[in-house]
């Protein structure tokens, strides 16, 4: 039995096309619409699974061309994100099968295909999957310098392997040890859903989250993008706790916070938590924002903001994130920059070992505040006449 899916997020294809193949089916994928009623005039398949919000042409275009212009009964199962019930209505008056709303596990997808159109042939018996098919798609950049020893790779493989729509993008930046050899052994097999961006000179923190972060802003199936450190002292969870945030929300912007609460295992220095304090009083000055939190590794943005937040290079090779605020702050004014930013705490942070931050370059970083301070108050000054105009 043959079956094809069409959306325009690969990541969501991937995976369902891996598990209908384990049950037995024939199956081909297609992100783009016009070339999957291509595929559908010379692949003739049992059962036609499609998204609704798709670019240039909607799924529910496809079901009037099935349905309308071929006048076939080829079964229809739509997959999509969207809950309207005028678009659901629409579906069914134009009449497809079933209507399945994301995110959903390929446990009940791959139960709803056998219902509508039976088993295959030659069944395989595989066991049960625990992947949910999400409604968006993440780009998730962890910048790694020197990272042989330190990167758990079976931890970001177990996740991406079990939580469909992520896309992790490793950056090296210049490493001196093998730290490339290992994120090349990562992504293999995984080409689709590891990218390795290599830096080969040391640009520092700052440039290689910069230049991942414009890297996958290219890629067209990605919602949201985000940055990650490379130890996890956030873990990949709470990271999409994150994710959650801002896909259910009008933020811009969420950014995890370390500031201990109730029921979280938020571990610090004692010396490095008073510097931190300290900074972290300037930088409210600096910003006119009460972020608690600045310099959480772990962030999650809207594409829509990746241009203004990365587009020019840092100041600062550690406090890029102060800047990333300011610049949103300049853009789109400070009352609105503010509603467009959520501060989120953790559930988990543990300070690893091994952190290239030492005490003696956290008391840098109160100059490079005045650097920041400096540089983009005349930043503000020059965008103010055009802003008057």
């Amino acid at each position: 039995m043959k079956i094809l899916a069409i959306d325009d997020q690969q990541l969501v294809l991937l995976p369902l096309e891996k598990r209908l193949k384990e049950l037995g089916y024939d199956v081909k994928i297609e992100t783009n619409a016009a070339k999957g009623l291509e595929l559908y005039e010379s692949f003739n398949p049992d059962l036609v699974i499609v998204d609704i919000n798709m670019p240039e042409m909607s799924g529910i275009d496809i079901v009037k061309y099935i349905r309308i212009t071929k006048n076939s009964q080829t079964p229809i199962m739509v997959l999509s994100g969207d809950t309207k019930d005028e678009t659901i209505t629409e579906g069914f008056e134009l009449g497809i099968n079933d209507y399945m709303k994301k995110p959903l596990s390929l446990n009940e997808i791959s139960a709803r295909v056998k219902r509508l159109i039976g088993a295959p042939e030659v069944e395989s018996t595989v066991a049960k999957s625990d992947v949910m098919i999400q409604e968006r798609c993440v780009g998730v950049v962890i910048p790694c310098y020197n990272e042989e020893e330190r990167l758990f790779s079976k931890e970001f493989t177990d996740y991406i392997d079990k939580n469909s729509g992520y896309h992790l993008c490793f950056v090296n930046d210049g490493s001196k040890d093998k730290t490339l050899e290992v994120l090349k052994e990562l992504q293999k097999g995984r080409e689709d859903f590891i990218t390795v961006y290599d830096c080969e000179r040391n640009g520092g923190k700052a440039e290689a989250v910069r230049l991942g972060m414009l890297h996958m802003a290219k890629k067209v199936d990605l919602d949201y993008i985000g940055f990650l450190d490379a130890d996890l002292s956030t873990d990949l969870a709470d990271f999409d706790d994150l994710v959650k945030t801002i896909e259910t929300t009008e933020f811009k912007i969420v950014s995890g916070s370390r500031i201990s609460r109730m029921g979280a295992n938020i571990t610090k220095e004692s010396a490095r938590k008073i510097i931190s304090l300290t900074i972290n009083y300037i930088i409210r000055k600096i910003l006119k924002m009460d972020f608690k939190d600045t310099q959480c590794g772990a962030k999650i943005f809207s594409k829509d903001v990746i241009e203004v937040a990365f587009g020019e290079k840092f100041v600062t090779q550690w406090i890029f994130d102060v800047e990333i605020f300011k610049r949103m702050s300049i853009h789109f004014g400070l009352k609105e920059a503010k509603e467009m930013l959520c501060e989120q705490p953790l559930k988990r942070w543990i300070h690893a070992d091994g952190s290239k931050l030492s005490m003696k370059d956290s008391v840098k970083i109160v100059g490079q505040l005045g650097q920041i301070a400096w540089v983009y108050r005349n930043k503000k000054s020059q965008m103010e006449p055009s802003l008057t105009n």
